[in-house]
Formats: structure tokens, C-alpha cells, sequence
């Protein structure tokens, strides 16, 4: 058995947010759990991060669902080549830019996700030889 547990939270006004981070640029809030923290050390603003997040509204997944129409595509497409939250685990990810890191708190531009959907890790964006 996985378990995983939340280290922190989105704090977000925005109540319609696009599908995908590639074409947003809503700002929100990562609010991380106190104890990580420190974990926060060496995020500056202009860095990217890519954020793993639970998709914490959406349905149960169904067999159904393994293959989805996306609302951009004329035609149905395979679960695992998609990014829908429709998933057999409900994971996100996204990449987003920081604008800011205030103690526990880092603003971000690019968010696709709700008000409090649930951050389960962050990792460093590397492309090339980063």
C-alpha cells in the first residue's frame, strides 16, 4: 500500500482555471505545511518548479474512462496520453513559475489548479544540463 501525505495546500482566489499550466497565467499561493519548510531553501523567484498535486475533486475513476475525448481533440484518446483528472490515480503536474517565496508561502504564476488542492511534492524544473 502507497500512502502519501499532503505537504501543503493551494491558496487560490481564482474559482475557473485553465485545464493546463502551459496556457495560464493565474497566480496562487503554495502554502506548504510548516515542518517542510525548510524544504523551501534555494527557490527564488524566476525558478521553475514542478508541482505534483492530488486532483482531489474529481469522481472516482471508472473503466470507463480509459479512453476520454479532450475538450480540444475531435476524437477519443488513451487515459496515459492525456491530462485529464480523470485518472486511475488521481496525480497532477505542473510547472510553474515562482514569483516569490515568503516563509512557508510561495507565489506562482501558471496555475491550473483549485483552491485548496492538495500539494503532494515539488521538485526542481530541469531541462538540459540544469
Amino acid at each position: 500500500m502507497v500512502e502519501i501525505n499532503p505537504i501543503g495546500y493551494v491558496r487560490s482566489v481564482h474559482s475557473n482555471v485553465p485545464n493546463h499550466w502551459s496556457i495560464s497565467d493565474l497566480e496562487a499561493d503554495l502554502v506548504i505545511e510548516p515542518e517542510y519548510t525548510g524544504g523551501l531553501a534555494s527557490i527564488q523567484p524566476g525558478d521553475r518548479i514542478v508541482v505534483i498535486f492530488e486532483f482531489h475533486k474529481s469522481p472516482p475513476f471508472t473503466g470507463d474512462k480509459l479512453t476520454q475525448k479532450p475538450p480540444h481533440r475531435d476524437h477519443k484518446k488513451g487515459v496515459f496520453s492525456i491530462c485529464s483528472p480523470k485518472r486511475p490515480n488521481p496525480l497532477g503536474l505542473s510547472v510553474l513559475e515562482v514569483l516569490k517565496v515568503d516563509g512557508n508561502v510561495v507565489t506562482v504564476s501558471g496555475i491550473d489548479m483549485l483552491d485548496g488542492t492538495p500539494i503532494l511534492d515539488i521538485k526542481p524544473h530541469i531541462t538540459g544540463r540544469d
